[in-house]
C-alpha cells in the first residue's frame, strides 16, 4: 500500500453533519479494509462540539480538527482523509498544512472557489430549498428536507428522517454555526496541489447541490483522477455506499501497484 494509504482513515462530513450521518458506512468500510482503523471526526459546531462557536475560515476549522485529532492520538501515523462537500474543503488544507500527517485524501462532492463560480458551488436551483431548510423549525421536516435534497433513493426517507432528527435533537447544529461554516465553505481557496500525498475525487452525476462542474474543475487544475457515479446525488455515502467502498479499493490497488 503507497506510504500507508487506508491503514488509518480519518472521516469527515460535511456543512451542519456529524459522526453520526455516516451511519453504518463505516462498518461498510471496514469491510472492506479489514485491518485499518476508522475513527470519525467531527467539526467544530457540530457533533460532539456542537455548542461551540464554527470559525468562519477553513482555515481555523482545519486547525481545531487538526488539534483534537493529535490530543486523541489519531495522527502516530500518517491517514487517510475521506471527505465530503465542506469536509472535503478542510482536508485539502490540512494537506497544504501539515502533508506529514497524510497519507491520502478521497473527496466526495467538494468544491473550491477560484476554480467554480457560486452558482456552481450552490446551485441556483437549490436556493428556495435551501433557504427553506434553514427557516424549518419542526426537526422532522427538515431533516426530510435535507435528505431529499442531497439524496437521490426515496425507499427509506421517513425512517432515515427520524434517525437524523433524533442526532439533531441530541446534538442540535444552530443557524448561527449553519451560516458560519456556509460562510468558511463560501470563501474557501486552495493552495495548489504539489503532489504532497495522492487524491482521489468522487462526485455524483445526479447531486443538486453541488454542480458536478465543481469536482471537473479540479480534475482539471492538477489532473487529479475523477470517478463519477452515474446517478447518486450529494450524500454519495447514503446513496451508494458500496460503491464508494469499491473505488476506494480500487484506488489503493492502483496506488500498490504504482510503488
Amino acid at each position: 500500500m503507497a506510504s500507508g494509504v487506508a491503514q488509518d482513515w480519518l472521516l469527515l462530513r460535511g456543512l451542519c453533519r456529524e459522526s453520526g450521518h455516516w451511519g453504518d458506512f463505516p462498518s461498510l468500510l471496514q469491510s472492506a479494509f479489514p485491518g485499518a482503523r476508522i475513527r470519525c471526526l467531527d467539526l467544530p459546531g457540530a457533533g460532539t462540539f456542537h455548542d461551540e462557536a464554527s470559525p468562519k475560515r477553513i482555515e481555523l476549522i482545519t486547525e481545531s480538527v487538526r488539534q483534537r485529532a493529535v490530543a486523541n492520538g489519531l495522527l502516530e501515523q500518517p491517514a487517510t482523509i475521506l471527505a465530503m462537500s465542506l469536509g472535503g474543503m478542510v482536508a485539502w488544507e490540512w494537506l497544504q498544512r501539515y502533508p506529514d500527517d497524510i497519507a491520502g485524501l478521497a473527496l466526495l462532492n467538494t468544491s473550491f472557489a477560484g476554480l467554480s463560480p457560486f452558482f456552481h458551488r450552490l446551485r441556483w436551483q437549490s436556493y428556495r430549498r435551501f433557504l427553506q431548510i434553514l427557516l424549518e423549525k419542526d426537526v422532522y421536516r427538515r431533516e426530510l428536507a435535507i435528505i431529499r435534497l442531497t439524496s437521490n433513493r426515496r425507499e427509506s426517507d421517513h425512517e432515515l428522517a427520524a434517525i437524523w432528527a433524533n442526532i439533531q435533537q441530541q446534538r442540535p447544529v444552530t443557524i448561527s454555526n449553519a451560516l458560519r461554516q456556509l460562510c468558511a465553505a463560501s470563501r474557501y481557496r486552495p493552495a495548489p496541489y504539489r503532489q504532497q500525498a495522492p487524491v482521489l475525487l468522487l462526485n455524483g452525476k445526479g447531486d443538486r447541490i453541488v454542480a458536478q462542474e465543481c469536482s471537473k474543475a479540479i480534475h482539471s487544475r492538477w489532473s487529479i483522477p475523477l470517478v463519477s457515479h452515474p446517478w447518486a446525488g450529494h450524500d454519495l455515502i447514503l446513496d451508494d455506499g458500496i460503491w464508494v467502498a469499491k473505488c476506494l479499493q480500487d484506488w489503493t490497488q492502483q496506488l500498490s501497484e504504482i510503488t
